[in-house]
């Protein structure tokens, strides 16, 4: 005879509506209750009939049989609601050492949203609270913040209440309030390392520009399909902070600071690829500003001081070129990193924190270019940028090619996130204790 299984929450979700229902038992009221669309996405987590059951904890049988019919009524309406914001495995930054702020967007569909608000609670802690009382607009959508512990991965709840009492909830299972980077530059930030990494602590993640997933290299939005420095920073800076750690990886592989300038920008001395520039009717060339633009928008994507600091490894593209006249000179390299720096800040409408590393090397016939290493240093020594780590110093064994290449080995990689994290973590603790912390 041909067993019949028990339809899943997602199968019954899909339309696959034969057979019954999966259901469960209300350790408040001690009814049944059955899936429900709204659960979808919940349905394991899902304990409770009601909120007011979930509240009440063990009340007794006999009092819930009283007001257990308003309870069904309201829950079943068909309102469905989606939560856009935060997203899954998204790291909110974290204003003080304790804490951080989550914007909470959403919508609401299928349903007649007037004279509803929307709630939320970062599930941090198992009494923990709900906040909001937001409006819902009448095209569904409505905004609210609350203020969250640091901390993740938790489960951020939001729920729609109407009368009183929930009418649709969701749930955005792995949400988290600790570190943001931007890592920017060419190939050595952007997954053109010989190995790829993985974090260890499950803690840290990474941002393609919409959506959020765990930092398992190739990091999305930066140019390679190999290894990079990000997990192993993030594990470092998780371990040493408690928190988790989100990177927005922007890197391009090749490129020459003169195509990270504002669209626009012009300047004598072409880079050695020209793919992002254009040359001007004067003989001069131009960036023709995509990478600037991206580069900002990836940073506006979180909001104003969404993330801690730029992460900049960039410069051998610069220095020492095939062409000697595609080789900047480090005094218009140090211009070029300033406009760079003023004009991104511009755009997004606050100055994070920039770390510049000393990168110009090109192997070991060509271990750095002082000249290039003298301008960034010098970014350091007028205030205009914070001191990231001396890659150039990474050499041998740390590179591919059986130490012969521009790019990192595994070994090598790891040793970069480790540089990285010796220059951050000092300044990100004098950060955190600081009476006012951003």
């Amino acid at each position: 005879m041909p067993r019949h299984r028990q339809p899943t929450a997602d199968s019954t979700a899909r339309g696959h509506s034969r057979g019954p229902k999966p259901t469960k038992i209300c350790p408040a009221c001690g009814r049944p209750f059955e899936w429900r669309r709204k659960w979808a996405r919940c349905w394991e987590a899902v304990k409770w009939c009601s909120d007011r059951c979930r509240a009440a904890g063990g009340a007794p049988a006999w009092l819930w049989a009283l007001v257990i019919g308003g309870i069904v009524g309201a829950a079943c309406q068909a309102a469905e609601l989606e939560v856009t914001s935060p997203v899954d495995h998204q790291v909110v930054q974290r204003t003080t050492r304790t804490t951080g702020t989550l914007a909470v967007t959403g919508v609401v569909r299928g349903d007649d949203a007037r004279g509803a608000t929307a709630e939320a609670r970062f599930c941090a802690s198992p009494d923990a609270e709900w906040h909001g009382g937001w409006a819902v607009a009448a095209d569904g959508s409505f905004t609210g913040s609350l203020e969250a512990p640091a901390g993740g991965w938790h489960p951020l709840e939001v729920r729609l209440v109407r009368g009183g009492e929930p009418v649709a909830q969701a749930v955005v299972k792995h949400v988290a309030v600790g570190e943001v980077f931007v890592v920017a530059g060419q190939s050595n930030s952007a997954n053109h390392g010989a190995e790829r990494q993985q974090p260890r602590s499950g803690r840290v993640a990474v941002q393609d520009g919409k959506r959020w997933r765990l930092a398992a290299d190739p990091q999305p939005g930066a140019s390679g399909q190999g290894g990079s420095f990000v997990p192993p920073l993030g594990d470092a800076i998780a371990a040493a902070c408690d928190v988790p750690v989100g990177f927005i990886c922007c890197g391009i592989g090749a490129t020459s600071i003169r195509e990270w300038l504002p669209e626009g920008t012009a300047f004598v001395q072409p880079p050695t690829l020209r793919g992002r520039v254009r040359q001007l009717p004067d003989g001069r060339f131009a960036s023709d500003g995509r990478a600037f633009t991206n580069l900002c928008d990836r940073m506006a994507s979180v909001g104003p001081r969404g993330f801690r600091a730029v992460l900049w490894h960039q410069g051998e593209s610069d220095a020492n070129q095939a062409n000697p006249g595609c080789t900047l000179p480090g005094p218009v390299y140090r211009e070029q990193l300033e406009t760079l720096i003023r004009a991104a800040a511009e755009k997004i409408g606050w100055q994070p924190p920039w770390f510049v590393a000393q990168a110009s090397y090109h192997g070991p016939q060509d271990q750095g270019s002082p000249d290039i290493r003298a301008a960034q240093a010098g970014a350091w020594k007028d205030g205009l940028a914070l001191q990231g780590p001396d890659s150039d110093a990474l050499g041998g064994d740390w590179r591919d090619g059986g130490g012969r290449g521009v790019h990192f080995s595994g070994p090598g990689l790891k040793r970069h996130g480790e540089a990285w994290a010796e220059k951050i973590l000092p300044w990100l603790q004098a950060q955190l204790a600081a009476p006012e912390t951003r």
